[in-house]
């Protein structure tokens, strides 16, 4: 295929012609970048948190990002939450998602962006006072909802997202 546009190119060379050289060029380019994405995506467990028979990816990372599925506090390799209510499951989901990230040589200080979803909007603050204790510099960016219910009747669950 080349060849035959070496041949209509170097008969006449029009500003035409010259544009579809260019445009073919621009378009095999971008393919190649698609191409290259595609094979940047990892799907990843760490065997360390979710509980074998979940249909669920850990985490997947996408070039230099790291985005974690949604964590509830249970006690990992179970599906049992951790005891004690709103307080000590977001200490055992922030414990989940720490040991992700570790897992997959990122840390909390990486994090840019969590969502958050409580069974009870009214559990804010309580959440806050354990969310608020894995962090020293900085918080990253994030919202928090109210929602009708939670899996295995989690109090609290996050999802976050890492960059590197």
């Amino acid at each position: 295929m080349i060849t035959s546009f070496k041949k209509i190119i170097v008969k006449k060379r029009t500003p035409q012609k010259i544009l579809l050289l260019i445009a073919i060029f621009i378009l095999s380019c971008m393919q190649t970048t698609y191409a290259e994405k595609i094979n940047n995506i990892r799907y990843l467990d760490s065997g360390k948190v979710l509980p074998p028979g979940f249909p669920l990816a850990e985490a997947v990372r996408v070039d230099n990002m790291l985005y974690v599925s949604g964590m509830v506090g249970f006690v990992p390799g179970t599906k049992g939450l951790a005891p004690g209510g709103i307080k000590a499951e977001t200490k055992q989901t922030m414990i989940n998602i720490k040991t992700i990230l570790e897992a997959h040589n990122y840390s909390l200080d990486n994090l840019i962006r969590c969502r958050v979803m409580l069974a009870d909007i009214a559990e804010w603050g309580t959440f806050n006072e354990a969310y608020q204790t894995f962090f020293s510099d900085h918080y990253p960016a994030r919202a928090a909802f109210g929602v009708s219910g939670l899996a295995l009747g989690a109090r609290v669950e996050v999802e976050c997202a890492a960059a590197k």
